[in-house]
């Protein structure tokens, strides 16, 4: 089959990282694959070389930017249509809000192809106006009905679509974001060396978080959370893992709440380096105000690392409370910072959530099973739409 993926950008990115691990599946597996994105720009990294090195056409669409924009989002809609026509696919998959409305709008006419969108995380979500989450609503309404597949990387992003009326339950389809898991491996990596590296002392319990330094990532959440649990727990210490545009407000604010001198901020690493961070870790905590599938939580957990992490979205799919780690009601800082000083105190729990976690993950997000299915997938659908 030839099929061809959709994005906005290739910043580093769960759903831009699961597109890529797709495309290079597909490729490894004989099919013929292009990869169709918008500019990638700004603090968060790109991947752009990866795709460029993947061996599968690799094609860059200035006027598909992330922002609206209706004359550029008029003249990337034309131009997806020209190269959709010059290509001929026999499927057009989209990724992200943006790229998935426009991709789908500009591929409706097309006489062939199939279309197929994954939802990584809803356009519309709780931090946003609400005239802002109605009109995004109904674009996805209007471009579901153009669409042969929904594909939801968790469970919970199908409900929210059937709840907000988008998309038809015998169309939609749970593929799990898979990962490459061979480097997630514990033991691999010199956890000693990690955390010597970040000053921290032999017996300190260090609390991770992999986040771009954003709004909306949870960070406001998570410095009050730092700031009780480290009062309470001394051998407490922190690792910011990520890079971006508030990385200066937020450093000043661990400055004022006396914390800059226990907390390591690596900046922006590359997605290979991940793992070995992670392996220096002894807690995650993931603070989001809103997620498809956080896919920071799933490695840590094959680091087998526990999680302590908000009950939002997919992510209940992944943290298993007082299995694979702690779920806390959105927002409720009290109670988080009330779960990391617990399990600071008690190493063997941390190693059996981590250990569970670790099964867990293993068998549901496995690249490989990811690609499985989406092949399968598009088989079905080629044969039935002809």
């Amino acid at each position: 089959m030839h099929i061809c993926h959709v994005i906005t950008r290739l910043i580093v990115g769960g759903a831009q990282e699961n597109t890529l691990l797709t495309c290079e599946g597909l490729h490894a597996r004989g099919h013929r694959v292009t990869l169709i994105s918008g500019p990638t720009r700004g603090p968060e990294g790109s991947l752009v070389e990866r795709a460029r090195q993947g061996g599968y056409e690799y094609i860059e669409i200035p006027e598909l930017i992330r922002a609206v924009n209706p004359w550029m989002d008029t003249r990337a809609v034309r131009l997806l249509r020209m190269e959709f026509a010059r290509l001929r696919p026999d499927v057009i998959h989209t990724h992200s809000s943006k790229a998935g409305i426009v991709g789908r709008y500009a591929a409706r006419r097309l006489r062939g192809p199939v279309i197929v969108h994954t939802i990584h995380g809803m356009s519309f979500n709780r931090t946003q106006p609400r005239l802002v989450r109605w009109a995004y609503a109904a674009l996805e309404r209007r471009a579901a009905r153009w669409t042969h597949a929904l594909v939801g990387v968790a469970e919970a992003m199908l409900r929210q679509s059937l709840t907000h009326g988008i998309g038809r339950r015998e169309r939609m389809h749970v593929v799990y974001s898979g990962m490459d898991l061979a480097p997630l491996t514990p033991g691999r990596y010199d956890r000693a060396a990690v955390r010597a590296a970040w000053g921290v002392p032999d017996d300190a319990v260090v609390v991770g978080t992999v986040a771009r330094l954003f709004r909306r990532k949870g960070y406001e959440q998570l410095l009050p959370i730092m700031s009780a649990a480290a009062a309470r727990e001394p051998r407490l210490r922190f690792v910011w893992i990520g890079d971006g545009a508030q990385r200066g407000e937020y450093e000043a604010e661990l400055v004022r709440r006396g914390l800059r001198e226990r907390t390591a901020l690596t900046g922006l690493v590359p997605p290979a380096e991940v793992p070995r961070l992670l392996a220096g870790c002894d807690i995650l905590a993931h603070t989001s105000q809103w997620e498809g599938l956080p896919r920071a939580v799933v490695q840590a957990l094959l680091m087998q690392v526990p999680a302590v992490a908000f009950d939002i979205d997919g992510t209940p799919e992944v943290v298993q409370d007082g299995r694979t780690g702690r779920l806390i009601p959105l927002n409720a800082l009290e109670p988080f910072a009330d779960a990391l000083c617990a399990l600071a105190a008690d190493p063997a729990h941390r190693a059996a959530l981590g250990a569970a976690g670790r099964a867990l993950c293993l068998e549901r997000f496995d690249g490989r099973r990811m690609v499985d299915q989406l092949e399968s997938l598009y088989g079905r659908l080629v044969a039935a739409h002809g």
